[in-house]
């Protein structure tokens, strides 16, 4: 520990209750509209407000309940136009009525953070329970992609989420799995009001007032544009992209000062010079590192664990630095289905950095855990046995073929 880190209080709470007491603290402005499993974090932010607690700026938040996902989006878009600090809650079809909204204001650089409660988009049939289709239809919207995988990392991550976005400029959609993490009942360090404050750069909140929209200054924003201007719009944003997982590193790096918390936006753990790899997202990544590390220590396995946090933008240099060197095969696993696709989001995103890269890899891919499906430390062991094989049952990318 060091001068700077407070003495935290040890609490027991939920997924929910975690992200929102960071969106409740960090917020001037929550807009809800309740969708299970998400609807938790707006009662907990009700609450709070009717009890006149106060966030870190010693004001009480005001919450404001709509009759649609989509009239909470536009309410919330309105509210950060004005310069207001503000955020939102939901899950499922509830995220996919936000997207136009989220587009614009994506477009406009306007930092914010949703937070999601991760629910199966119904197809075929209907389920309330956890897979990430909600959260992967939202990728093209121009959001950063943040996965928390604990109750822990849900608290921790939201914070995180909000500090870069204020200096990214770009909002976040900070999601975490329904039920499994949501619901989940742990024991974690809760961060206190002064560690929370001493994240958020006073200076980044002034500036985001400043760009509101005002008559005493007048500005114009969202206009229709034709193709003299909008693609060279479009392409204007590069720069800012690019340079937010670098800006996740230094906020990360704050986060530790203050808490002795160590985050990565792509982290390994298990042998050092492992030959096998699973890469994957949410509550499934503390599945698969318990089953790596058992059979690493009992059985003597070179295998490990490459769990994302970052996925939007993908933070390719913290990839291939995470990756060991000694890696064969590396398995990538999706929370969700897109049918008629060649693979999966998270394979997608990777397949072609391998491609582009010198690496020598066997690439397999799957689904897991669709609409809370289970997956035991049973299914790992045979996923890792799968990566051994010399012809596994699926290759959808071998490197070591074609280079």
């Amino acid at each position: 520990m060091n001068d700077n880190t407070f003495n935290n209080p040890i609490k027991v709470l939920d997924g929910n209750e975690a992200a929102a007491y960071i969106a409740y603290k960090t917020n001037e402005l929550c807009i809800i509209y309740p969708i299970t499993p998400a609807s938790t974090m707006g009662e907990f932010v009700d609450q709070w407000a009717h009890e006149k607690v106060k966030n870190i700026w010693d004001d009480v938040p005001i919450v404001i309940e709509m009759q649609s996902e989509g009239g909470a989006a536009g309410t919330l878009h309105g509210a950060l136009q004005t310069g207001a600090l503000a955020s939102t809650f939901t899950a499922s079809q509830g995220l996919l009525l936000m997207i136009p909204n989220m587009y614009r204001i994506a477009a406009e650089l306007t930092p914010t953070v949703f937070h999601i409660s991760c629910r199966t988009v119904a197809a075929q049939g209907m389920s309330i329970y956890c897979d990430h289709s909600d959260a992967m239809a939202t990728r093209a919207t121009g959001f950063a992609m943040l996965c928390s995988a604990n109750v822990q990392e849900t608290q921790d991550l939201a914070l995180i989420a909000q500090a870069a976005s204020l200096e990214s400029r770009i909002p976040f959609l900070h999601f975490f799995d329904g039920f499994r993490t949501s619901h989940e009942v742990a024991k974690i360090e809760s961060l206190t009001d002064a560690q929370i404050r001493a994240m958020i750069d006073e200076e980044l909140v002034i500036a985001h007032r400043n760009r509101r929209l005002t008559s005493d200054r007048p500005d114009v924003r969202g206009s229709v544009q034709n193709y003299d201007t909008y693609f060279q719009g479009r392409e204007s944003v590069n720069p800012l992209y690019h340079a937010l997982p670098a800006i996740m590193t230094q906020v990360m790096q704050k986060f530790k000062t203050l808490t002795d918390r160590a985050y990565k936006t792509i982290e390994y753990y298990g042998c050092p010079d492992a030959q096998h790899v699973i890469v994957v997202m949410g509550s499934a990544a503390d599945t698969v590192r318990e089953t790596a590390n058992y059979l690493n220590q009992q059985h003597g396995e070179k295998v490990g664990l490459l769990q994302i946090r970052l996925f939007r933008p993908f933070p390719r240099e913290d990839f291939f630095n995470e990756l060991p060197k000694t890696c064969k095969a590396l398995a990538i696993l999706d929370r969700n289905k897109e049918p008629g696709a060649t693979g999966e989001p998270l394979y997608q995103e990777i397949a072609p950095l391998i491609l582009e890269s010198e690496l020598k890899l066997k690439i397999i891919a799957g689904r897991f855990g669709i609409a809370s499906k289970e997956f035991t430390p049973a299914m790992v062991k045979a996923i890792f046995d799968e990566l051994k094989k010399v012809t596994p049952k699926i290759i959808l990318l071998s490197v070591s073929m074609t280079t």
